[in-house]
């Protein structure tokens, strides 16, 4: 990551002055700016509906968001209708504080009691059962051993509804296991523009694991290093699908996009060697 270049000006010129930092409180910058460079829901708003309903010919209205972080995706789910119902599960006290109150306090009252957060390990199932439950942004390759991800796939069995479906969202391709950092500008609201980088550390071919961080910088030049890490197993579609047979689910589809732009998927049994890839495995009850 390269430093931020100096302003040498002009002779004579009039000082430029220093950006002032973001008025957001210091806990809530990293999520208010990863939610506006990485999070988006429009996905899930779109598609979990839409192929629920083609795979199981059912409509979907209750949704569990697995590993939920600010529970952006829960949030807005059920805004699709009185209807709607969405609980969040994570482990990490902080973040779920923020979902509540931030995102959760955001929606009008009569959608805040449509939606909830629990402190709990998605490896138990619940006793609320679900039309669809999600493990968005690869966030199931926190397991790195195949009776962990087994054991996670027979308790979101069980936490699922009579054909219901289990969304998970994988990458993988050369390209996501390369050594290199790649970044961008985003504009933050409150904040103003904001360098978002993504880097990618070495990657273990034996192990299958590899080391991953966001970092952002500000637009007073102060960088927020590391503020997310990710230590992730790089599973692969085809085990992932035969792990989902073996915990019960009846059947299993992939999920592939048409074209980079990734605002396209379709149902495949194939797909291309591209150079980094998207998919989701989809696990029907």
């Amino acid at each position: 990551m390269s430093r931020p270049r100096k302003n040498a000006g002009r002779r004579g010129a009039r000082p430029k002055k220093p950006s002032r930092s973001p008025s957001i409180p210091e806990t809530d910058l990293k999520f208010k700016l990863y939610e506006a460079a990485v999070q988006s829901s429009a996905w899930q708003m779109r598609y979990l509906p839409l192929f629920h309903r083609r795979f199981t010919g059912k409509p979907a209205t209750s949704m569990r968001e697995d590993f939920c972080g600010t529970g952006r995706i829960a949030c807005d789910w059920v805004k699709k209708s009185p209807h709607h119902r969405a609980l969040g599960l994570d482990l990490d006290a902080v973040t779920l504080e923020y979902a509540d109150r931030v995102n959760r306090a955001a929606l009008p009252s009569a959608e805040r009691e449509q939606v909830s957060f629990a402190l709990q390990n998605v490896l138990f199932p619940t006793r609320e059962k679900f039309d669809v439950i999600g493990a968005h942004n690869f966030s199931f390759f926190v397991f790195h051993e195949r009776r962990d991800l087994l054991a996670y796939a027979k308790a979101a069995l069980r936490s699922l509804k009579k054909d219901g479906t289990f969304f998970l969202e994988m990458a993988g391709g050369q390209g996501f296991v390369e050594t290199e950092s790649n970044s961008q500008t985003v504009v933050v609201p409150e904040v103003g523009k904001v360098k978002y980088v993504w880097e990618q550390h070495p990657y273990d071919p034996v192990t299958k694991v590899s080391d991953y961080s966001i970092h952002f910088r500000l637009p007073n030049g102060r960088w927020l290093n590391d503020a997310f890490t990710y230590h992730w197993r790089l599973w692969e579609i085809r085990e992932v699908r035969e792990i989902l047979l073996e915990a019960g689910f009846r059947d299993t589809r992939v999920l592939w996009p048409t074209d980079e732009t990734m605002s396209e998927y379709v149902e495949v049994e194939h797909g291309d060697d591209a150079d980094v890839w998207l998919a989701y495995v989809v696990g029907i009850r």
